[in-house]
């Protein structure tokens, strides 16, 4: 694994926006769902997915069934996961608020969920129980009355029965066996058998990427998010394995995804090396790490922390570990992350998976001005204004002023024949 200075090292990073044949695609596959509903769905569920479903919906008996093939261990994870992530999202709810003032003008902000969201939940092979929760159960803390799920079926017409018992652990019934660029579709326009959504959230492949992006403002999106990313900041007292492992548990995701090490040790940094080529050469998907590794890891040497702080804020990654003696001393110093980490046992996966806290988090240097996914992206907000008359009284001509000043004369006018009255 290359080791570079912080002088010949890059923090900018590439957004993927697609192939130009890319985007043409979804957008004829966006077309087609919105102009022809569930038999475009189909079709291109039997061309990508190869399955020809004449029904969609994933039946009650379905979901009931999938907790038993389950490991048992796997599905007590899930339930407690459920608990940590609903605790943790709790305490982000915001009450609707009002305020009055002497004058007896009323101001306030009432905070309503969305009626309807919709959730992409990768399929076959790829398949994360994790996302439907860590998706659903903010939802629904927050309010929503109806959440959707949208998954590809297997080849057999299935659903992975990992994602259908973590959807009956959310509450979630509504399960649609279909994926891609034309579930997008689906979820944006609405068909017979699917209902048009109000948002769409959850991780996918380039094409639902780019068919998100495609969509927003017919609907709202979480994001569109790129290939994960984690940048350990380590001194000398990291362990070489632990720095290795964490960096993989992210490589293995993607070809594309980054894992970068960012440290005040060359000697860390040449251990840190040694381990990534002994670890990579165990993993399962060995061929996807190391072309991650190879193409977007790098270790980065810097003068001291302070230097690697500066390095990590301008890389603004997705997943950031503090591996550094006294780390809550200076969290303070991190300015852009997704998601922080503190401390030797706070291993990425700990908070993918079970902590509580989310893991859709903002990628490609998004977190500058971006947070992760929360209870605050299922609701929307509504100012409310109550101007008494003593008020406008007091401020019309200030109104007025304004609105003559932008050239708005209506606007003015609107204030000035209530002034007439007054």
């Amino acid at each position: 694994m290359k080791i570079v200075s912080s002088t010949n090292f890059d923090t900018r990073r590439s957004i993927d926006s697609g192939t130009e044949t890319q985007v043409s695609a979804v957008q004829e596959i966006l077309l087609r769902v919105k102009e022809e509903g569930d038999e475009a769905v189909r079709v291109y569920t039997e061309r990508f997915d190869r399955v020809r479903l004449e029904q969609f919906r994933v039946t009650e008996e379905e979901i009931a069934q999938a907790a038993g093939q389950l490991d048992p261990l796997v599905l007590e994870a899930l339930n407690e996961a459920a608990q940590n992530i609903r605790d943790f999202h709790a305490r982000q709810v915001r009450q609707s608020w009002f305020t009055t003032k002497e004058s007896g003008t009323l101001l306030g902000q009432i905070i309503r969920p969305l009626k309807r969201v919709g959730l992409y939940v990768p399929g076959g092979s790829a398949a994360y129980p994790s996302s439907v929760l860590m998706n659903a159960i903010p939802a629904q803390i927050a309010g929503v009355a109806e959440i959707i799920i949208v998954t590809p079926p297997s080849q057999d017409g299935t659903i992975n029965p990992a994602i259908l018992a973590a959807a009956q652990i959310a509450g979630v019934k509504q399960i649609y066996k279909m994926g891609g660029a034309q579930a997008i579709g689906a979820l944006t326009y609405g068909t017979k058998q699917v209902p048009a959504v109000d948002k769409i959230v959850g991780p996918g492949n380039i094409y639902v990427a780019l068919a998100k992006r495609e969509v927003y403002g017919l609907v709202d999106i979480d994001m569109v998010a790129g290939p994960s990313e984690i940048v350990v900041l380590a001194d000398e007292t990291a362990k070489p394995r632990y720095v290795a492992a964490d960096m993989l548990s992210q490589a293995e995701h993607d070809p594309l995804a980054s894992a970068v090490l960012v440290t005040n040790s060359k000697k860390l940094a040449e251990q840190v090396a040694i381990e990534i080529e002994r670890q990579v050469a165990l993993l399962p998907r060995r061929e996807i790490a190391e072309a991650s590794i190879r193409n977007h890891g790098a270790i980065c040497l810097v003068d001291d922390l302070d230097a690697g702080f500066n390095v990590v804020n301008r890389l603004a990654p997705e997943h950031l570990e503090l591996l550094i003696e006294n780390p809550f001393e200076q969290m303070g110093k991190v300015e852009n992350a997704g998601a922080i980490f503190l401390g030797e046992y706070s291993s990425e996966p700990v908070g993918d998976y079970f902590a509580g806290t989310n893991h859709v988090l903002p990628t490609n240097g998004a977190a500058r001005f971006a947070s992760g996914l929360s209870v605050d992206e299922f609701v929307k907000k509504s100012s409310v204004v109550s101007y008494s008359k003593q008020d406008l009284a007091r401020n019309g001509k200030k109104i007025m002023a304004l609105a003559e000043q932008e050239g708005l004369s209506a606007h003015a006018r609107a204030i000035e024949e209530r002034l007439k009255d007054l």
